[in-house]
């Protein structure tokens, strides 16, 4: 199967370990010496009736996506999960 990045974004994330429901893809991180992806950025939950943002995003190594299909994407994260601050983006 072939998957272009765009449509990613359009899948869920949902971890076989619990069940939960992390959200859809947000972002991903690429080696850019070697093209592959290195993982997926899923938005964190949002805070308190979502008036004040977000906590910080889920990162997802691959090494722990299990099976990617039409609609969601499995993994498999026994642990607490990897958490990164959201980077702002600024155009050149």
């Amino acid at each position: 199967m072939q998957c272009r990045i765009t449509e990613l974004r359009d899948k869920e994330i949902i971890n076989v370990c619990d069940g939960q429901r992390l959200g859809f893809v947000y972002d991903v991180m690429l080696n850019t010496e070697s093209g592959q992806i290195v993982a997926l950025i899923v938005p964190g939950p949002c805070r308190i009736l979502g008036l004040f943002g977000r906590t910080d995003d889920y990162v997802i190594p691959w090494e722990c996506i299990r099976r990617i299909g039409q609609d969601l994407i499995l993994i498999e994260v026994g642990g607490p999960y990897r958490r990164e601050k959201r980077r702002k983006f600024t155009v050149l």
